[in-house]
């Protein structure tokens, strides 16, 4: 069993910054695949950013490419987001998901088996 635990969330005005922290519990973290999705209210949770295992590829998703940076601290088994030049419709939780090992398929959420309670990101215009 992982346990997932986000932090970081909080309210913003747009063209500011955060940064979302998710721990990891486990032996393993290193040979983890993690990403972060977000689920706005009444809507679908959808891939923001994720680092594979175990070669440490990194994928975004278009809408926060430039402006979302995702790394993760072996050492310290946290997975980071910082999130630069928020706008509004960044706003939504934010969830970290978590895998064993390396999947074809790291946007789709069905394929994370571990999540956090999430963290919630809202941006004021």
């Amino acid at each position: 069993q992982v346990q997932v635990v986000e932090s970081g969330g909080g309210l913003v005005q747009a063209g500011d910054s955060l940064r979302l922290s998710c721990t990891a519990s486990g032996p393993s973290f290193r040979t983890y695949t993690m990403g972060w999705f977000r689920q706005a209210s009444g809507k679908e949770r959808n891939f923001v950013a994720g680092i594979m295992s175990p070669d440490g590829v990194v994928n975004y998703n278009d809408s926060v490419k430039g402006r979302f940076a995702i790394s993760r601290d072996n050492d310290k088994n946290t997975l980071y987001l910082q999130m630069n030049h928020l706008k509004p419709d960044d706003t939504a939780a934010y969830f970290c998901g978590v895998r064993f090992g390396f999947t074809n398929q790291p946007m789709n959420a069905s394929r994370y088996g571990y999540w956090g309670q999430g963290t919630q990101v809202t941006v004021s215009s």
